[in-house]
């Protein structure tokens, strides 16, 4: 069935110089907003626990233009401003339903600067772009098409710490489901191996801030002797943001073309609920989990399926899945990261990646079939086997993340 989805499509854009300044002077106004208004509902909250709305914000933003401090914020756009709002509001909402932490203070070095525009405060004529308060449509370079007859809802426009300008604009899209096909995938996520796959492939890991470790090692020294505020610093600060800009786009792109190969070729796939959080405490392992993003590898297989049609089905994170006898279904006791293949008492061999995937599945497509996420039991008979009863265990759906 087609569907229609909103779909965010995001390209670089070169400003002028005028371009450049006003959008540099709108991202100031924007976070100078957020954080007045936080610092507001801060001290509403904790001096008499009083929840303000974003009303009262959009008011009081009204009553700082009129300041002659602030009086400044009248001459970028309102959209932004409000937009600013809007978002303060949703990062409340977040917290009182603790679904997120308490929304925290924009910074200027940390925050990446942004604005967003809504359809009112753009113009978009024969696919060029044109902001509030700029004369000429931005520089865009197109990359990719839009959509066809695609009209953008929303622009968003950002500089990354590296200096380069981005422009991501959601618009409609029809997405056609994948044909359907009869295969089901196991996925174990790893280190070494990115994935092992339960037909028995391993992808291996690129590891990409491993490879460009060197380079990022030689632009952070080359930064720590440069004198604090000097030009230089600035230079050299760029040179650092470019290499993690290298690394984060070339992980993205890897993860991309490797999700969409699996949700487009298996109608079920299966994957292990990691808490990525808790494993990155191992000091020893932490910066290679950290490069193998595990949650942004989850995070596209969720809102792939949605779209392509496919079921993603997660399964309980304490399932036994690398020391558990895919053959017997005996479960070692213990199993050191050391050990990448064991043999069972039945007899079977089993290399620990590909075990670990082909349970996986089999636990994956017992949640299918019983409309629920199951885990086999944590206790072990006495012979070591795996007890038959099972508890049900929420399992968590592909959820679209647009």
């Amino acid at each position: 069935m087609v569907q229609q989805v909103k779909r965010a499509f995001k390209y670089r854009f070169y400003p002028t110089d005028e371009q450049a300044a006003e959008l540099s002077r709108t991202f100031g106004c924007v976070r100078l907003v957020y954080n007045r208004a936080l610092e507001e509902r801060t001290r509403a909250w904790y001096g008499e626990q009083r929840r303000v709305s974003y009303a009262q914000t959009s008011a009081a933003l009204t009553e700082w233009k009129k300041t002659e401090e602030l009086a400044f914020l009248t001459e970028v756009s309102s959209v932004p401003l409000q937009q600013a709002l809007r978002h303060l509001q949703t990062a409340f909402g977040n917290f009182f339903a603790k679904r997120s932490k308490y929304p925290r203070f924009k910074s200027r070095k940390m925050s990446r600067a942004s604005a967003e525009y809504t359809r009112s405060a753009f113009k978009w004529s024969d696919g060029k772009l044109t902001l509030a308060k700029l004369a000429a449509p931005l520089d865009i370079r197109w990359s990719r098409p839009l959509p066809e007859m695609a009209e953008p809802t929303t622009v968003t426009v950002s500089r990354d710490a590296a200096g380069c300008w981005f422009v991501s604009l959601l618009c409609e899209d029809t997405i056609a489901p994948a044909p359907a096909t009869d295969a089901v995938v196991g996925v174990d996520a790893g280190i070494t191996s990115l994935v092992a796959l339960s037909t028995g492939e391993k992808i291996t890991n690129p590891r990409h801030e491993h490879r460009d470790r060197a380079r990022l090692a030689t632009a952070q020294r080359e930064l720590s002797r440069k004198a604090k505020g000097s030009n230089n610093r600035e230079k050299a600060r760029r040179r650092v943001a470019k290499v993690h800009a290298r690394i984060a786009n070339r992980r993205g792109d890897f993860l991309h073309k490797l999700t969409t190969r699996l949700v487009r070729e298996n109608q079920t796939v299966v994957i292990e609920d990691l808490t990525v959080r808790h494993l990155l405490k191992n000091r020893k392992l932490a910066r290679a989990i950290s490069d193998a993003s595990w949650t942004k590898l989850r995070s596209m297989l969720e809102y792939k399926c949605v779209w392509y049609g496919r079921e993603l089905v997660v399964i309980d994170r304490w399932f036994p899945s690398s020391r558990q006898c895919g053959t017997c279904g005996r479960v070692r006791e213990k199993l050191p990261l050391n050990v990448r293949e064991w043999t069972c008492t039945c007899g079977a061999l089993h290399d620990r990646d590909v075990n670990a995937a082909r349970n996986i599945l089999a636990a994956g497509l017992a949640a299918a079939a019983c409309g629920d996420g199951v885990r086999p039991q944590r206790e072990t008979s006495r012979t070591g086997l795996l007890s038959v009863k099972q508890e049900t265990q929420r399992a968590t759906a592909g959820i679209p993340r647009l």
